[in-house]
């Protein structure tokens, strides 16, 4: 089950992300129906997302981008920091990203991508994701998968990754990669947080979509 939103600075930084799935959706001209029969979620829960009443899960928000044919990072608010940095008129737009200024979402459970893209980026995904304890991808009975690779290291604490019938544990440190076509799910070992740099290329390459 999605978690709720919370009235809490979260809200600041995932707000807008139902906006822009449902004007995605509709652009294309699809239904709730035919998008929840896609991504394999009842009608309801993605109603709620788009009306920003519960977060999506990770699985959830995977499937929704892969079949409405949008990159990850364009759902990332443009600024997740106290406000825009003034700049000339004239000046380029930073290729730099700093912590406490970038553009984040919170998912269901206490699952935290922050884009380490200065911009949207549709070939790449490249964050840094936290997962506070107890929290995971998606449930143990429902692996997810997509088209792609995943890369990832872990920087804190201790991540769970299972890839089809293997378990690993990782520590600071240890790399893992695999092809995201393989089920797969991650979650936190422990009782602190997960930390880690995480990188996804070649999403589009999907057997669901997108929907035309």
């Amino acid at each position: 089950m999605e978690a709720p939103l919370e009235h809490t600075n979260g809200v600041a930084e995932i707000k807008g992300l139902g906006a822009r799935l449902r004007e995605e959706r509709q652009r294309k001209g699809l239904t709730v129906r035919e998008i929840a029969r896609r991504v394999g979620v009842s009608p309801s829960l993605i109603s709620q997302i788009e009306r920003d009443k519960v977060n999506p899960s990770v699985a959830t928000l995977w499937g929704l981008v892969t079949v409405l044919g949008l990159p990850m990072s364009d759902l990332f608010p443009e600024s997740a920091g106290p406000g825009p940095r003034p700049v000339s008129a004239v000046a380029a737009p930073s290729p730099l990203t700093r912590p406490g200024d970038r553009a984040v979402i919170n998912l269901e459970s206490g699952v935290r991508w922050e884009r380490l893209t200065a911009g949207s980026d549709p070939l790449v995904e490249f964050l840094a994701v936290t997962y506070e304890p107890g929290s995971e991808s998606c449930d143990e009975g429902s692996l997810m998968r997509h088209g792609g690779k995943e890369y990832g290291i872990v920087t804190r604490g201790r991540l769970g990754v299972r890839i089809g019938f293997d378990e690993h544990e990782l520590t600071p440190g240890m790399a893992v990669s695999f092809d995201s076509s393989a089920p797969h799910r991650l979650w936190a070992v422990g009782d602190e947080p997960a930390e880690a740099i995480w990188v996804v290329v070649g999403r589009q390459n999907d057997s669901r979509g997108p929907v035309m």
